[in-house]
């Protein structure tokens, strides 16, 4: 699989349309779904926005710009990071089998969605057996592949297989030759510990990683045994600032600046209204000299379980193009 900084024909992006997955939340979630469709779009780039029915459809035309691409699909959730095809440098895409996050959601058109979409980009599609969503892996297109043992090792998505058999399909079907073992995701993370809501790359061997802001982050031990392990997977650690504790309702929440979107020209990060939303954004936007980085409002995407890079799936610029 290309490296997410490698250069992008379009982008997918995911627009919400269940209410029960936003109560209360969800105009405000189309809003700043628009608001990241529309600054990726003003970028340069191809931005395919894919939304549920006509009424969705139209909702989603009042909030993007001309330049927003949209397509009606059958899909449950908006996060296509999950159920996309995972697009692979020989223009075929995988479409591993996909269990609703461990059956805890399980929505119609969700276990279809990436082939429609590997479809509609007249992508060969290959499918597999095993249960894998694509924000539990991150990739820096050299063979290297970062995964939390908290997501990929637990019971409610192989528990058949064994931390061998699953390097070993990486190593197959997506082209993985190294894979580094971190531990447990943010805590209250519906996905089972997503790696790309803690850690992600930046550049060949090197990644983005949390550290703890203010004295009752709640994902403290975390960051710090994930930095271990990198380190001694001889991983370059770049440090983000977390955005410390965020509740909602008495809950902590999975948020996270390093589950920003890489796009061709632009990075875009999510924000929650916390004291550490600009150093957040500062220090990735000096992990991407050569792009533009903008922190955009994603509070109400969060309050569905996910952020700017859960909501959308690139499609690499291949060379057959």
């Amino acid at each position: 699989m290309p490296a997410e900084w490698a250069p992008q024909q379009w982008l997918w992006i995911g627009f919400p349309h269940l209410a029960e997955q936003w109560p209360g939340f969800l105009e405000q979630a189309q809003q700043e779904i628009a608001g990241f469709a529309n600054a990726v779009a003003d970028s340069g780039q191809q931005v395919r926005l894919v939304v549920r029915d006509h009424h969705n459809e139209a909702r989603a035309r009042a909030l993007v710009s001309e330049a927003v691409t949209i397509e009606r699909h059958r899909y449950g959730d908006i996060w296509l990071r999950d159920t996309g095809p995972l697009v692979r440098s020989d223009g075929t895409a995988l479409r591993p089998a996909f269990n609703g996050w461990g059956e805890k959601y399980l929505m119609a058109g969700d276990q279809t969605i990436g082939d429609d979409l590997a479809q509609s980009a007249d992508l060969p599609v290959q499918t597999a057996d095993y249960v894998l969503e694509g924000g539990a892996l991150d990739g820096d297109g050299t063979g290297l592949v970062i995964t939390t043992e908290q997501c990929l090792l637990n019971p409610n998505r192989n528990p058949a297989m064994s931390r061998e058999d699953i390097e070993t399909a990486l190593k197959h079907d997506l082209g993985f030759e190294r894979i580094v073992w971190l531990g447990d995701g943010l805590t209250n993370d519906h996905t089972d510990g997503h790696v790309d809501n803690l850690a992600r790359f930046v550049a060949p061997g090197r990644i983005a990683l949390p550290v703890e802001s203010g004295g009752d982050d709640p994902n403290a031990i975390i960051y710090d045994d994930a930095r271990r392990r990198a380190e001694a997977a001889e991983l370059g650690v770049c440090p983000v600032p977390s955005p410390g504790m965020i509740r909602r309702d008495g809950k902590v929440e999975p948020a996270s600046y390093v589950n920003f979107a890489i796009t061709t020209h632009l990075v875009v990060v999510p924000t929650f209204g916390s004291t550490y939303d600009d150093a957040g954004v500062a220090a990735i936007a000096e992990l991407f000299p050569g792009r533009q980085t903008i922190g955009l409002p994603a509070s109400a995407v969060l309050a569905g379980g996910g952020g700017f890079h859960c909501a959308s799936q690139q499609m690499p610029q291949l060379a057959s193009l």
